[in-house]
């Protein structure tokens, strides 16, 4: 959302800062004209007259006394909220008792049915506070409550986990409408400054509103009461007339019991806080894009430019033996360092991924202390990281192909998945750098959190349990090579695809999945992901029918390390 709330603010301390140095940089003695006191005798008023009065002489009235600049934690400091609105209160109560509600047997559709609320207490709260949404904000939305469908449609916990993470950062920077690198990395602790800042707001709020008259708030609460009744009534009068009717409520409705009811209040403190907290920020935001990082101490042509001009020479080599590996083929390599084909390609995948990483620290560095004393230091700078950029690339695709040989040889695991998908997403940072040079980097951090957060998002949505069960029902089938024991572990989105191996072998690759599912008993549909149900409803056709024994017997128990 954009910073139009605030900019008095803003407004107010730039002024503060521009008084304090305009009062150090000039200082006028007293009886001069040099300042808003034009008289000829007697002290200026201001802080010496405050002096007087109080009783202390100052040192010497000619000596100025400069102010220090505001600290970080004033310059970020939010402007006043707006009062908060019936509705926003409406909507952080909704968002609380759905929290309570629908989270308490478990994540799934009954998480982004209970930020819904909170997203709309959020937006009325801007609306209050005159804040209009901008495009990135509205992109930010999008993209947050995409990511937090993904616990809605996978079963996994995993990618499930890292969706709800990268929602937190997306919704944070919709709610702070920050654009610069300590703006996005900063942004998501502006929660719980706004946690606290939120009750003081939600009881004042209160407070204002303790002298409204009955007139106002008794028929609304005389209305709720009577509906409430009449669908209770109602409600039960048809379930127990039709007995297909009582099943739908049973579905339906979630079921909490006394048992439940200190967890259930726990998690409704917990989603009232929270909404609270979003709208409290999109009311007065702090102000994270006024921390500015400054710029190292240029260095010169040579000294900046002869450490990464040997670095591209080394990176050129390395490819150089890359390129003779591919066309000279693996077999000669291997006789010649006597490693095996799974060390080859695992060794050399890790110390890739730790170089990717490595480059965009020294390109970062390389950016802060670059010379910058005209045009051609610009020119020369973009020349030499623009080909640290380019032989990075080449090392993320040699990464990949190492990668690549070993699932082909030992197959997919989660590990790897996940390694190989950063490895993809690092490349894309290189890309976005590349772009920031050419183009200018303005956009730069914002474009690195939402590529983060796109890289989340198709890590969710395309099943990484899904693309290890796939690829390694595949490969069973292409040699009949399996590791059965590894499927134990995996979550109800692998399913669909080791339905598909032939008995004894499905059995036993099921039967992990199966026996934590039939642990867990019924779950609510709202606590239930769209790959459990289909889970479900396949193991429900086609049940597990091996014997544990025979399973032992091929293996499907035994102990693994996941490399």
């Amino acid at each position: 959302m954009s910073e139009n709330t605030g900019g008095a603010d803003e407004a107010r301390t730039d002024d503060v800062v521009n008084a304090e140095t305009t009062a150090g940089d000039s200082p006028a003695p007293p009886g001069q004209a040099g300042g808003r006191h034009t008289g000829t005798s007697g002290p200026p008023p201001g802080p010496w007259a405050g002096a007087a009065q109080a009783g202390t002489a100052p040192a010497a009235p000619w000596q100025v006394q400069r102010s220090t600049a505001p600290s970080w934690a004033t310059l970020v400091r939010p402007a006043e909220a707006a009062p908060i609105r019936t509705a926003t209160l409406v909507a952080v109560l909704a968002s609380g008792l759905a929290t309570a509600l629908l989270l308490g047997d478990g994540m799934g559709p009954g998480l982004l049915l209970a930020v819904v609320p909170a997203v709309i207490a959020a937006y009325v709260a801007a609306r209050a506070a005159r804040r209009s949404a901008r495009p990135w904000t509205v992109a930010w939305v999008i993209g947050c409550l995409a990511l937090l469908a993904v616990p809605a449609l996978r079963d996994s916990a995993w990618p499930a986990t890292l969706a709800i993470l990268s929602a937190v950062l997306l919704g944070a920077l919709a709610l702070h409408g920050s654009r610069t690198w300590p703006g996005v990395l900063l942004s998501p602790l502006g929660f719980f400054d706004a946690a606290v800042s939120g009750i003081g707001w939600l009881v004042t709020g209160l407070r204002s509103r303790g002298g409204v008259s009955k007139d106002r708030w008794l028929p609304v609460a005389k209305a709720t009461v009577v509906a409430v009744v009449l669908l209770l009534l109602f409600g039960a009068l048809f379930a127990s007339a039709d007995a297909a009717f009582a099943d739908l409520l049973g579905d339906l409705l979630p079921d909490v019991s006394v048992e439940d009811g200190p967890i259930r209040f726990m998690l409704f403190l917990l989603g009232a806080v929270l909404a609270l907290a979003a709208a409290r920020t999109a009311a007065a935001p702090l102000r994270w894009d006024r921390i500015k990082v400054a710029p190292g101490k240029p260095r010169s042509r040579v000294e900046w430019a002869l450490p990464l001009i040997l670095l591209n020479l080394l990176f050129a080599g390395f490819i150089a033996v890359q390129l003779a590996v591919l066309f000279g083929g693996y077999d000669k390599v291997l006789r010649s360092t006597g490693l095996t084909y799974a060390e080859y390609a695992r060794q050399g995948f890790w110390q890739l991924l730790w170089a990717t990483l490595l480059t965009l620290a020294v390109i970062a560095l390389a950016l802060r202390w670059a010379p910058r004393s005209g045009a051609g230091d610009r020119r020369f700078v973009r020349i030499v990281l623009g080909v640290l950029c380019a032989l990075t690339l080449v090392v993320v695709a040699a990464a990949l192909r190492r990668m690549d040989l070993y699932v082909e040889a030992y197959g997919l695991t989660r590990l790897r998945v996940s390694v190989a998908a950063m490895e993809l997403w690092l490349g894309l940072v290189i890309v976005l750098i590349m772009a920031a040079g050419l183009f200018g980097g303005r956009w730069l951090a914002r474009a690195f959190a939402g590529s983060a957060a796109a890289a989340v998002l198709a890590f969710g949505l395309l099943s990484p349990d899904g693309m290890v069960a796939e690829r390694n029902v595949a490969r069973f089938e292409a040699d009949a090579k399996i590791d059965l024991s590894y499927f134990q572990s995996l979550s109800a989105d692998a399913v669909p695809a080791l339905d598909r191996l032939p008995e004894p072998q499905r059995s036993c690759a099921l039967r992990g999945i199966n026996d934590e599912m039939a642990k867990a008993g019924d779950v609510p549909w709202y606590a239930m992901s769209l790959g459990e149900y289909q889970a479900r409803q396949i193991l429900r056709e086609r049940p597990v029918t091996v014997s544990y024994e025979v399973c032992s017997r091929l293996g499907a128990f035994g102990s693994r390390v996941e490399y």
